[in-house]
């Protein structure tokens, strides 16, 4: 670990429907709009699931039937925000003793729309890494093409 503090990365995406309905998407329809290019372990995606309380858990199953565990809700207050352990090493591997926190908020951006934001934070716990991961992250690739995928969906529907 480092005693350096690692800027958090944060991505956000404007939806065109009013904060609850958002909200209800991201989280109750999770995996008819999470991206199919993450895996499990060596098998593609086959679904995303997201368990909607306190200690539920975001995991992925492969087309194998693996399961894997990205996350643990540590908090769900419909329809403003959910607090994400995240188990996800530096090597992107899963591991229930590594915590990172992903934070997503809705915010009322006028009657019809939502502001998506999304917080990955406590990214010095990943050692010498920290900044390479970040970097990796922040990137078109991570978190915004995830959200991106999200906007895609409810704006379409």
């Amino acid at each position: 670990m480092t005693d350096k503090t690692v800027e958090p990365v944060r991505k956000q995406v404007l939806v065109d429907i009013p904060q609850p309905q958002a909200f209800t998407a991201f989280t109750e329809n999770i995996d008819a709009w999470y991206p199919r290019e993450y895996r499990v372990g060596k098998s593609e995606l086959k679904k995303a699931v997201l368990e909607t309380k306190v200690n539920g858990q975001f995991y992925g199953i492969g087309e194998d039937g693996t399961r894997g565990d990205w996350a643990t809700v540590l908090a769900w207050e419909p329809p403003n925000r959910i607090l994400f352990a995240w188990h996800i090493n530096a090597s992107f591997q899963l591991d229930p003793s590594f915590v990172t926190e992903v934070e997503i908020s809705f915010v009322p951006e006028g009657k019809d729309k939502t502001r998506v934001t999304l917080e990955h934070r406590n990214l010095e716990k990943f050692g010498e890494n920290a900044e390479t991961i970040r970097k990796r992250l922040d990137s078109d690739g991570a978190w915004a093409f995830q959200l991106k995928k999200f906007g895609l969906f409810v704006n379409k529907a």
